[in-house]
This record gives structure tokens, sequence and C-alpha cells, in this order.
């Protein structure tokens, strides 16, 4: 699925469920705090820290999806085409990693 279709999907919830957009700021914290909980579960599932027994049962692809919906939500209300934006950066990514990871002897 494209990311237009999914910056669409978001903005139709809003618009039948959602009343509006939460603000900029309010949805730059709520983005902010969404970051945090993946942390949480990547620190305790796949790294160091211990995870406590009521994080066992956190979904990460739950909230790798509540993180996706912020940043589409921030996109539409900026006006950023963010499948324009995420191609760009993909071509700008390539030409100047073409050899840099395959070079790095920490990778292999």
């Amino acid at each position: 699925m494209e990311i237009t279709s999914l910056q669409k999907q978001v903005d139709e919830w809003i618009e039948k469920v959602g009343v509006r957009y939460f603000n900029e700021l309010t949805n730059m914290a709520m983005l902010t705090e969404e970051v945090g909980e993946v942390a949480r579960i990547i620190a305790r599932r796949y790294g160091e820290q211990s995870e406590k027994e009521n994080d066992k049962t956190k979904d990460l692809g739950e909230e790798l999806a509540d993180v996706l919906f912020v940043t589409l939500c921030l996109a539409n209300q900026t006006g950023i085409d963010l499948q324009k934006s995420f191609d760009h950066k993909m071509k700008i990514k390539t030409q100047r990693d073409a050899e840099r990871h395959k070079n790095n002897i920490k990778l292999k």
C-alpha cells in the first residue's frame, strides 16, 4: 500500500471518527509518547533491561502503528506528501550510501 493511501485513510478516519486533528504541538507530544512506548518494549524485550510482567503483553507492532498513525496525522495537517518525501529520501540514501555499508567491516 502506498503512503498516499495511508494518508487518505487517516484523513477519512479523522473526518468520520476523530472530529478534527489535534494541533501540531499536541501531535508532536503524542508522537514522542508513542516513540517512548516503542523504546520501552525494545529496551526490555531486546535490550538488557528486564521486562516487567505487565510489559510482556505489549504489542510492538501496535506501538509502531501508533507512531505511524501520528506521523501520518502530522504530514496531513502540515500539507506534506509523505510518499513524495519518502521516495526522495530513499533516492538520497541510495546515492549517499551506495558503497558505505558494503565497506563497513562492522557489518560483516
